[in-house]
């Protein structure tokens, strides 16, 4: 397999797959609304973009009410609308993994999307059917990602998903590096790419055979190819993101995370080569402008969509670009996400939000599958709200973690990563869905026999990565910079120091053991270290927490003043140059 450094020597071997110029077909409800006056000679193209739906199909009706009204402003003003999506549509919700994201297609069909990118998390569902992974040579690992690019009426994209013996694209139904839409008197060409940490952060089974090239490379050579092909304008389908604080001001990126993806991809694009960005990955939110570049990136889990308006002339050219913050589909006024049911989504382009009857029915025989599921009490209550944290240490991070060190058998120790923590627990008696949005991964039980030594190793490594932060159980860890280097200490439940040479069993996910996160295939362990189980870790969670019954006290799953991870904040820990991980 290619590393995921490639991309230089790949770039060369590309085979440009730009499909030619179908045409746009915008389906939904379109409210009739009064013509405002254009100018003549030029017209809007209002370019809406969502991104880490991760299966909140319950949002839909309400996103479809938004896009009615703006399309029925810009067919009442001669304008033209592009919706696109920036991946990771389908995991992350009971309904929607059920499956296989086979409803957020049917729906998206509906609304009339114009193209999406392939996310990570898109290769998630491996084979067609209830395996993560394939079993035998005839299953294929894409199977269920594949199926989903063969039912959509729009095209996947990603141009730098390479085969990694030929250095092309792989050859999947539907599935482009590029498309050229013809958008009233212009073409525009999408051009979609996806994170160079998909190996890592997927099933890493799932992503075998395939190999990444560097998104800029890629889009820079497809949108050179796009515009002698005739597309006039260019926008990037990126499931590449970043982060910034403050969305007032589209030229101020003071408050932005220069140190993300997005912004090694765009510093790398030649300038004025792409005119908008939708982007994605981060779950956070974007409304800025990098060089000549607009990017809109808008949470994540159906909560808001992003939207860029191009001023274009008669010749297709740009003259102008208005940038807006995310538009929250259900606005509240202390900023925070609002449940689809308790929605109020008020007025847009003039005129009143109507959810899509037509997308509730597309998704209520989904929903109602899930419900009775979802519904499940798990005979444990919680004092209080159980909150996630991807990048420190949580609550939720450390009930999971013990709760998997319970379940796996003679387990010394149990480990669980920050990435996989989807959603806070919320207080009062817990159900199967809540626990299923907070882990809605089915990943499985693996069993790692390792020393002192390699749990040292793990703990540091991630201590000083950007990454998801690894919750453990069994496990006390005290880290302090000196000499510039970062020294770990470890001791056990009991207090005992851990010595490098001791033999531990430690209890975590197949994910991370078969490479995910790039986390213990780091350690090289010895053949027969890793055995993988049948058991899904939510299952086995769900188990765990009917024998325990009766009420959980949150305050005992984490104390801030005696924290199971204690080092020098923040993370990623810095004492020196020689602390970086090695390669």
């Amino acid at each position: 397999m290619l590393s995921r450094g490639s991309g230089l020597a790949i770039a060369s071997a590309f085979a440009l797959a730009v499909a030619g110029c179908p045409r746009s077909s915008g389906q939904g409800d379109r409210p009739p609304g009064p013509p405002p006056r254009p100018k003549a000679g030029s017209f809007t193209l209002t370019i809406l973009g969502t991104n880490d739906l991760h299966g909140a199909i319950d949002r839909l009706p309400i996103l479809a009410g938004y896009v009615a009204n703006v399309r029925a402003a810009r067919e009442a003003d001669g304008g033209q609308v592009l919706l696109i999506d920036a991946g990771d549509m389908f995991q992350g919700t009971l309904g929607s993994n059920l499956g296989e994201g086979a409803a957020v297609v049917a729906a998206y069909n509906a609304i009339g999307y114009d193209a999406a990118a392939i996310g990570n998390h898109e290769f998630d569902f491996g084979p067609v059917g209830p395996a993560v992974t394939a079993s035998g040579p005839t299953d294929d690992p894409r199977g269920a990602l594949r199926a989903r690019a063969a039912e959509a009426n729009f095209p996947f994209l990603s141009a730098n998903v390479l085969d990694a013996q030929t250095g092309k694209r792989p050859a999947w139904d539907n599935v482009l590096g590029s498309v050229m839409l013809e958008k009233g008197p212009i073409v525009v060409g999408v051009i979609g790419v996806t994170t160079e940490a998909t190996p890592f952060t997927t099933m890493p089974a799932n992503f075998l055979g395939l190999a990444m090239a560097k998104p800029a490379l890629a889009i820079a050579a497809e949108a050179t190819e796009l515009r002698k092909r005739g597309a006039q304008i260019i926008v990037v389908a990126a499931h590449v993101g970043s982060k910034c604080q403050d969305l007032h001001d589209p030229a101020d990126l003071s408050s932005c995370d220069r140190e993300e993806e997005l912004f090694t991809m765009t510093d790398a694009l030649p300038a004025g080569l792409v005119d908008v960005i939708v982007a994605g990955h981060t779950h956070a939110a974007m409304a800025h402008r990098l060089g000549e570049t607009a990017v809109i990136e808008s949470y994540s889990s159906g909560r808001a969509f992003g939207r860029v308006d191009l001023r274009v002339n008669a010749s297709g050219v740009v003259t102008g670009k208005s940038i807006s913050p995310p538009q929250d589909l259900c606005p509240n006024a202390d900023g925070a996400p609002v449940a689809a049911d308790a929605c109020v989504a008020g007025s847009y382009e003039g005129r009143p939000v109507t959810p899509s009857g037509e997308i509730a029915a597309i998704i209520k025989p989904t929903l109602d599958n899930a419900a009775a599921a979802e519904r499940r009490p798990l005979g444990v209550t919680l004092t209080a709200a159980v909150p996630k944290a991807y990048d420190r240490e949580s609550a939720e991070g450390n009930l999971f973690a013990d709760l998997m060190r319970t379940a796996l058998p003679k387990a010394d120790v149990a480990l669980t990563n920050g990435g996989g923590l989807r959603a806070d627990l919320p207080a009062g008696p817990l159900t199967y869905g809540a626990l299923y949005e907070a882990m809605p991964f089915d990943n499985r039980f693996a069993r790692v026999t390792l020393t002192g030594a390699h749990l040292r190793r793990l703990v540091s490594n991630n201590l000083q990565s950007g990454s998801g932060i690894f919750s453990w159980s069994g496990l006390r860890v005290t880290a302090t910079c000196k000499g510039g280097a970062l020294e770990v200490f470890l001791k056990d439940e009991r207090g005992k120091p851990i010595a490098d040479d001791r033999t531990l069993v430690l209890a975590t996910s197949d994910f991370l053991a078969s490479g995910g996160d790039g986390a213990i295939g780091r350690l090289k362990l010895p053949d027969g270290a890793v055995v993988e189980t049948d058991v899904i870790i939510r299952e086995a969670i769900a188990a765990e927490l009917g024998k325990r019954g009766g009420t959980i006290d949150v305050g005992d799953l984490f104390n801030p003043d005696q924290p199971r991870l204690a080092y020098p904040p923040p993370r990623p820990v810095k004492c020196g140059a020689a602390t970086r991980p090695p390669p």
